[in-house]
């Protein structure tokens, strides 16, 4: 949602630790994955387990992955750091885009909002840098504040975020001929109305509690439950995320997005 940015200032975005500890395997429960965390949370209702098709999302700090122990270790699929504003690339992301590729983890780019550039120029920044790859997940706008950016304080009301959020998805969704997802934090989608915003799937952070507590009434196919989650096959702590769906279901919202498993 979503959901590694060299500005950002909430936890997915900070640098992975270096280790050499090996991460252990996820444990299973009623099937499902259950993977460690470095900052384990005392979830109530539905927890992130409960869910069987997990995923991560990665930046220019998670270095040193193996593609193949995530595949082999329950990930099922991987959101990517692409572009941020209209002038950053992240560099880590051509070898994430080949990576996941090569071992048959669905992949999917995201961009992260800049308040100090119009949405137009960050979508044709994002057209330029993204393969049209029909095979890849949705593109994904992440729109969050960043409140340690340093060349922007500018804070839109709600009608103009949502305005300019229209205009960068319809532009996003004519070139790659995908619905786009959004990524978002609970004060943003608070701070402005964005259930107001109809038609786009949600990929929504909450790292505390299930999505129905923090954002009532919403639908969302992607939670992003933690950003100190252990994987093997990550160097440190990674992003995690879960699918609202049966495995089934999982396999039906790819092949309606043009994507078959390997």
């Amino acid at each position: 949602m979503v959901i590694g940015l060299v500005s950002c200032g909430n936890n997915r975005q900070q640098q992975v630790p270096k280790t050499t500890k090996v991460q252990p395997p996820p444990e299973m429960v009623s099937g499902n994955p259950k993977f460690a965390d470095s900052d384990p949370v005392e979830w109530t209702g539905s927890k992130p387990w409960h869910y069987p098709v997990h995923g991560v999302d990665v930046s220019r700090y998670q270095i040193g992955l193996d593609w193949d122990q995530l595949r082999a270790n329950h990930i099922s699929f991987g959101f990517i750091k692409a572009t941020e504003g209209g002038d950053h690339t992240d560099p880590q992301f051509y070898h994430h885009w080949r990576e996941a590729a090569r071992v048959g983890i669905p992949r999917g780019a995201y961009h992260f909002y800049y308040f100090c550039r119009t949405p137009e120029e960050q979508a044709r920044w994002f057209i330029q840098h993204v393969p049209k790859d029909p095979g890849a997940l949705p593109p994904v706008l992440d729109i969050e504040w960043n409140h340690q950016s340093r060349t922007c304080r500018l804070r839109p009301d709600g009608e103009t975020v949502r305005d300019d959020m229209r205009t960068f998805l319809r532009i996003i969704e004519a070139h790659y001929g995908k619905r786009p997802v959004i990524y978002t934090t609970p004060d943003f989608y608070k701070e402005n109305d964005l259930g107001r915003l109809n038609g786009y799937p949600y990929w929504l952070r909450s790292v505390a509690d299930h999505p129905s507590k923090v954002y009532p009434g919403e639908r969302w196919v992607f939670w992003q439950y933690s950003g100190t989650g252990r994987v093997p096959g990550s160097p440190g702590d990674i992003d995690l995320n879960v699918f609202d769906g049966t495995p089934a279901l999982w396999r039906m919202w790819l092949a309606q997005n043009g994507i078959a498993l390997r």
